[in-house]
């Protein structure tokens, strides 16, 4: 991991929601009407649920167990 890794964070948070913006753009030029079996249009249907999944988790703080909180929410320590 660099030594700068926020940047890369920041980095990655932009490309990902640059990706989102252009992938919502294809969604809402496709031509309609839109067939459930669309193969194109699921992909990225798929593509932009992908997309928002990796940014909720460039966001979100991961669980990292210690000896004294071997699950998350629990106040008990493993003594």
């Amino acid at each position: 991991m660099s030594p700068d890794y926020e940047s890369d964070l920041t980095q990655a948070e932009t490309h990902l929601r640059a990706a989102r913006l252009a992938v919502q753009a294809e969604i809402s030029a496709y031509p309609t009407p839109i067939s459930g079996c669309d193969a194109q249009f699921n992909r990225l249907l798929s593509d932009r649920t992908r997309i928002d999944a990796a940014l909720r988790a460039l966001s979100s703080a991961p669980f990292v167990p210690t000896p004294r909180m071997p699950m998350p929410a629990t106040s008990l320590e493993s003594r």
